[in-house]
């Protein structure tokens, strides 16, 4: 048989694959939304920024005060995601040992061998509850694995995950028994969530809750290899030039030279290029999760707001004043 005479091979369609891709990652997230929902009542908001920074590859700070559901909602979406999930209650006793494991000296037949007792740090999903009430130390033993998906005991490095993801709750900083988050640890975190008391009607259906009942309902959809897959789709989402430009814009003027007059007496940092980034990525996936296939203004302007706010550090001016960071990023995002 003459080899020009046979079939031709079939080509793969990478903007069908792209396309399918979109389709799947979308009703993947309405059935997630609808699992969630099942044990969280309300919150909307919130889940919806939660999948984002998943899909984003990102860590998250909740920020609320007690019994509002934070520590329930990162359980559902670990089960709901079939991710190996661990918790870590901070408090102002717990060592870095305690979360990152230690080395323990071991009786084996050749002899004493060290060998590395692994800590909790080692899951997919981290749960790191009311992470300020731990000292700065221990609080700083997370920078490492949060930044680069590693940890290091002794001499040798181990790699976390892939996925890996920190998710921490934090009660308000004028709480009793609190301790801020220094200003690189708070950087690492994609999004900053502020979870808000629920309003009357919301009430009213949490009180017929039963998380004990509810969250074995929960049943685990996607696995981990589908997440890592959609991570991957959502790094490739293009960005037109205007979008880059608006986040860049938005960046530059949270800075204290270039902050609105009124805010230039309590701006004391900007915004990093590391949040500009953040930014971009967190866009990348709420788009995606709405299954489009291209970032858009309204992408940027709806995931500021979550990327920004802790990444805009003000003076105590601010704070005797009534100056929030949220007030300050708010009012850029009217201006532009």
């Amino acid at each position: 048989m003459n080899p020009r005479d046979a079939a031709p091979a079939v080509q793969a369609d990478p903007v069908r694959d792209v396309e399918e891709t979109a389709a799947h990652l979308r009703a993947a997230i309405l059935g997630l939304r609808a699992d969630i929902g099942r044990v969280i009542v309300g919150q909307r908001e919130i889940v919806d920024a939660l999948l984002c920074a998943l899909l984003a590859g990102g860590h998250v700070l909740l920020e609320g005060v007690p019994g509002l559901g934070k520590t329930l909602l990162v359980k559902t979406l670990g089960r709901a995601l079939a991710l190996e999930t661990a918790r870590i209650q901070f408090t102002p006793d717990l060592m870095p040992a305690d979360i990152l494991g230690t080395q323990v000296l071991q009786n084996t037949p050749e002899g004493p061998v060290l060998t590395h007792q692994r800590g909790p740090i080692f899951h997919h999903l981290v749960l790191a509850d009311e992470i300020n009430r731990a000292n700065p130390r221990t609080q700083a033993a997370l920078l490492e694995a949060m930044a680069e998906r590693q940890v290091t005991i002794g001499t040798t490095t181990h790699v976390l995950g892939p996925p890996f993801f920190v998710m921490a709750t934090e009660n308000p900083i004028d709480m009793e028994g609190t301790y801020p988050l220094p200003e690189a640890q708070a950087d690492r975190f994609l999004l900053k969530l502020r979870v808000p008391r629920p309003d009357r009607d919301t009430l009213l259906g949490i009180l017929d809750v039963d998380p004990a009942e509810r969250l074995p309902l929960v049943e685990p959809k996607v696995q981990r290899a589908e997440l890592l897959a959609w991570q991957a789709h959502v790094r490739q989402l293009p960005a037109a030039d205007a979008v880059r430009e608006a986040i860049v814009d938005l960046v530059e003027r949270t800075h204290p030279d270039r902050v609105p007059e009124r805010f230039k007496p309590y701006v004391q940092l900007g915004v990093s290029p590391r949040g500009a980034q953040a930014l971009l990525g967190a866009a990348r996936a709420r788009a995606a999760s709405a299954g489009r296939l291209h970032v858009s203004l309204e992408d940027v302007r709806a995931m500021a707001l979550d990327v920004l706010r802790h990444r805009v550090l003000l003076n105590f001016a601010a704070r005797a004043e009534g100056v929030t960071a949220d007030t300050v990023v708010s009012a850029l995002l009217t201006a532009g």
